[in-house]
């Protein structure tokens, strides 16, 4: 065993934030959960293997952070969705496979409350990190075969939410570029012609800025939606693209400001589904995170 160096941590940093956020689906609260394994880390005389002491300690205060959440969630005002982060810089590890981004994707980190904390846990290790049932049980103090039933169970459940979502592929560039040209200039026929007809949007406001609590579906309703949105935020607001929690994605500014970030999801060459989070709590450690695309 060797003492602990600020510098071992520092190594493990950025996959520990990619962890946590996994778990939470927050960039704030992931950053809090990578700043208090850091304190444990400090006081630790001697660790034999860096990264699964950090990663069982992250997850363990990823879970009791959970158990709270879920109460804090069920009185959210409106629709909740995870905050969003930009993953061009590589903010949540390696996205080069489709299994890595939907993981992560706004989409598949909502059907992920449908699990409870340990669960999650599992899944995670499982799926995102490649952990083996022996190696997921240590972190989660149980057997091996408790860690199968859990992840079994996870899937379950994620299957049957994934049956009456709307959780669909990322969307072409080019589809993107269409639907924001047309967003701009709050362009309805141009919407109508990239939209399917039972498109979806959902909107996370949080209750601090007016926003749509529930969702609103059907390319008409939605088409005009979005155009009288950007209409009601004026000249002001503009759209630029960037990469969002692995997909194509539009940070939306006002003179200057982020005020939401929307990330579209397609089928068969149409947008099908658009996930906007403009609570403004939701968007401060994105605005942190240094000079964003098209500023």
């Amino acid at each position: 065993m060797e003492g602990v160096t600020v510098e071992e941590f520092e190594r493990h940093r950025s996959k520990l934030f990619g962890l946590a956020y996994r778990m939470l689906g927050s960039a704030e609260e992931a950053e809090d959960v990578v700043q208090d394994a850091f304190l444990r880390w400090h006081r630790a005389e001697a660790v034999a293997s860096p990264w699964a002491w950090l990663a069982k300690v992250a997850t363990n205060l990823c879970v009791n952070r959970l158990t709270s959440a879920r109460a804090r969630r069920e009185n959210y005002v409106g629709f909740w969705l995870p905050e969003p982060v930009l993953t061009e810089n590589g903010a949540l590890g390696p996205l080069d496979r489709a299994e890595q981004r939907e993981i992560v994707s706004l989409a598949f980190l909502v059907l992920l409350e449908n699990l409870n904390p340990v669960e999650r846990a599992v899944f995670v290790l499982r799926e995102a990190f490649g952990y083996s049932h022996r190696e997921t049980a240590e972190v989660i103090n149980a057997t091996e075969a408790n860690s199968r039933q859990l992840y079994a169970r996870a899937r379950r459940r994620l299957a049957e939410a994934r049956a009456g979502s709307a959780c669909r592929t990322p969307p072409r560039r080019d589809l993107v570029e269409r639907f924001l040209a047309a967003a701009e200039q709050g362009d309805v026929p141009g919407l109508e012609k990239v939209l399917a007809e039972d498109v979806t949007v959902w909107v996370d406001g949080g209750g601090k800025v007016g926003a749509a609590r529930r969702p609103i579906s059907g390319i008409g309703k939605v088409a005009r939606y979005l155009a009288g949105s950007f209409r009601l935020a004026g000249t002001e607001t503009t759209l630029s693209a960037a990469e969002v929690n692995g997909s194509p994605g539009l940070l939306a500014r006002a003179g200057g400001t982020l005020v939401g970030v929307l990330v579209p999801e397609t089928s068969d060459s149409r947008v099908t589904g658009i996930r906007i989070v403009a609570n403004p709590d939701k968007l401060r450690a994105l605005s942190r995170s240094g000079a964003l695309p098209g500023s």
